[in-house]
């Protein structure tokens, strides 16, 4: 069996291994494009090969850039389109690629790699590891009455909300979410060839959808809400885009002040969202679909240790595994004014844990302390956890709502 990069010719190959890989058909273009493949990277992706020339797996990467916790913006690597054909599951077809991805990625100077996990226990072994989660809240209109007088008056802050197709206000869109991502840990980047292709998912792709456009009182774009009302009388609210929590609080109100509609459906809300304490009857906001979202791998430790901000000072010692790359390190992490230095050391470790647990750690939405607890790093003195809690907490709690 062959592991081979691909080429612009080999994209219908590719596009169908993947779709066979899965048991689906690949959907037809409508007229404006659409298709998630069409935003793929060719020169980022693998085939592998049978001996008789046979495509019978796929692994892609999309470039992207990360927002990690100090709002600094650094390149990434999205891993897509991972399958392999039932007829050549259990030959070791997935490790090959997934190895030879890394080797790619570290050739490539890269220090992080991301992926949305179909099946959360496959990518562990590959030193991914759950980093940001989400959740999904459908709230009754009958149920929505705020809670306090702030929250009633909040949908009549400053500025303004217009309602447009998708179609008419796309770069309002694209210019909105990319200020938002630069400043929440954990977005992902939406290059223009998303946008232009229409890959992905609403409001990328261009399945109808009307858009709320939220203006501050300079009638500038500060936020957005993507939705459809479909049966039975329910409102999907696809992403709503802002950094500002009264933007948020005054398109949420929006949505619910919507006529003909029984229920409004939240999607990718995050975790601990001020959304529902803003309800009179707090059990309004009903969560569904709380799941992991992105999940991280780090490629250089060092780097990446280096790369992020840090809200806190202290020192720390890691041991890491990479049973995947038969690799272990010991590194010496230490933060000062909001900067850290990391390197190898032979000091006695503090924690020792696995690189997919680091991943999970990595932009501070999983508390090391919680792995301790469940087993999965293991604290070396009584106060390592409460020193890598403190350390790796960040300002803002990482969130992705990029479907890639």
């Amino acid at each position: 069996m062959e592991i081979r990069s691909t080429t612009g010719e080999d994209l219908d190959a590719f596009v169908a291994t993947f779709h066979t890989a899965l048991g689906r058909f690949p959907d037809t273009p409508g007229p404006d494009g659409g298709v998630w493949w069409s935003a793929l990277e060719m020169d980022r992706n693998l085939l592998a090969v049978a001996p008789d020339g046979r495509p019978v797996g796929t692994a892609g990467a999309y470039s992207f850039e990360l927002t990690l916790p100090g709002e600094i913006v650094a390149p990434v690597t999205g891993v897509t389109a991972v399958g392999v054909l039932p007829s050549h599951r259990r030959r070791g077809v997935l490790t090959a690629m997934m190895r030879r991805q890394l080797a790619d990625l570290r050739a490539r100077g890269e220090f992080l790699s991301v992926l949305l996990a179909s099946e959360a226990a496959i990518y562990r072994r590959f030193g991914y590891g759950p980093a940001t989660y989400t959740q999904q809240l459908t709230v009754p209109r009958h149920q929505a009455e705020p809670a306090l007088p702030r929250a009633r008056t909040a949908a009549a802050a400053p500025g303004s909300i217009e309602v447009r197709p998708r179609a008419e206000c796309v770069e309002t869109m694209a210019e909105v979410y990319d200020a938002y991502r630069r400043a929440q840990p954990g977005a992902l980047s939406r290059p223009p060839r998303w946008w232009s292709s229409g890959a992905g998912k609403p409001p990328i792709s261009p399945v109808p959808r009307y858009v709320a456009v939220h203006r501050d009182a300079d009638g500038v774009a500060d936020g957005y809400a993507s939705y459809s009302v479909g049966g039975p009388r329910t409102l999907t609210v696809d992403e709503t885009i802002t950094t500002d929590d009264a933007v948020f609080t005054a398109l949420a109100r929006f949505a619910l002040g919507h006529d003909l509609v029984s229920d409004v459906v939240f999607k990718h809300v995050p975790p601990g969202h001020p959304l529902r304490w803003q309800f009179a009857d707090f059990r309004a906001g009903q969560v569904g679909d709380d799941t992991d979202w992105l999940w991280v791998r780090l490629l250089d430790v060092p780097r990446a240790l280096t790369a992020r901000g840090w809200a806190a000072d202290g020192e720390l010692v890691l041991d890491v595994t990479d049973p995947f790359l038969a690799e272990r390190n010991r590194y010496l992490l230490t933060v000062r004014d909001g900067k850290a230095e990391c390197g190898l050391t032979d000091r006695e470790p503090d924690l020792s844990l696995d690189v997919s647990d680091l991943g999970s750690i990595y932009l501070g939405g999983t508390v090391p302390g919680t792995l301790v607890r469940a087993g999965h790093v293991e604290a070396h003195h009584p106060a390592a956890a409460a020193v890598a809690d403190a350390l790796f907490r960040p300002e803002r709690a990482p969130h992705c709502l990029h479907w890639f």
